[in-house]
């Protein structure tokens, strides 16, 4: 059998205004409502990010997208239309550039609720 990754949650001190945020830059369709008290996030036709109000402290999650030139290219415009600071390291400062140390693209960003996301155009944790 093959195993997939069918959801995650993303804790959350507003569910409405993660989702949608995510889905607006992602380009990808969210709802208001989904089972049970999660905001889902349609990331693909098999992984759904359910966001969910959490009481503080929660967990704050690195999460990566892996996506191809064009599609990175979409969600960069998006992210640099919304003003959202963005960097080319993990860990470094806000410098809005683009990391190509690994063969491919690479941005960080956070969000409102503090998770880290990480969007990629080729995988450094799988090398062909």
């Amino acid at each position: 059998m093959t195993i997939y990754l069918d959801h995650l949650l993303v804790p959350s001190r507003d569910r409405i205004a993660g989702a949608k945020l995510l889905a607006d830059l992602l380009g990808v369709p969210w709802s208001e409502t989904g089972v049970g008290p999660f905001a889902p996030v349609y990331v693909n036709d098999g992984l759904t990010f359910d966001f969910d109000e959490w009481a503080e402290p929660f967990p704050l999650i690195h999460y990566c997208f892996r996506v191809s030139e064009e599609e990175f290219d979409a969600i960069l415009a998006r992210i640099k239309a919304a003003r959202i600071p963005f960097r080319s390291n993990v860990h470094g400062p806000v410098d809005h550039r683009v990391n190509t140390d690994h063969g491919g693209s690479i941005v960080y960003w956070n969000e409102p609720d503090g998770h880290q996301w990480e969007m990629l155009t080729v995988s450094y944790a799988r090398k062909p």
